[in-house]
């Protein structure tokens, strides 16, 4: 056998799950010099996009606004590695940041902790929502892969 370098893709019915159970997500955007700016952001998988809130005034949001073309990697963070590499068009939106940031972090935290830090960042700065509109999926299974068994 030849190892291409790809491990074997996950299923139709292996991606939703991972999408709404994978705790981190890392965000790449273009930067004004043609560089890929990429960050670990806390996200939310709903209605088949990806949530991700963020300072208005942070990098992204700049990027996107000058380039909405994205990369969205979700994967686990445990052996065999298995993710998803989502290819899409972030969209920013600016209402209901209160609730929609709260859905996002009590993911990984008590809505009532979720709520508080919320409430905390945006007496600091204000907040934007990206929603990334999922264009194609590329994923990977190394549980799959005959070369790590």
């Amino acid at each position: 056998m030849v190892y291409t370098g790809q491990s074997p893709p996950l299923t139709k019915e292996e991606i939703e799950p991972l999408l709404k159970e994978a705790r981190i997500a890392r965000f790449c955007s273009h930067n004004k010099d043609g560089t890929i700016h990429a960050v670990p952001m806390n996200y939310k998988y709903e209605n088949k996009q990806i949530i991700i809130p963020t300072p208005a005034a942070s990098c992204k949001v700049g990027n996107v606004k000058r380039n909405p073309n994205v990369t969205v990697l979700i994967d686990v963070e445990k052996q065999p590695v298995k993710g998803v590499i989502i290819y899409g068009k972030a969209q920013l939106e600016y209402d209901d940041i209160l609730t929609s940031s709260i859905s996002v972090y009590e993911k990984t935290m008590p809505r009532d902790q979720a709520e508080r830090l919320v409430r905390g960042l945006l007496k600091l700065t204000k907040m934007v929502t990206i929603r990334v509109d999922i264009e194609r999926i590329v994923s990977f299974d190394a549980a799959k892969d005959k070369a790590f068994q």
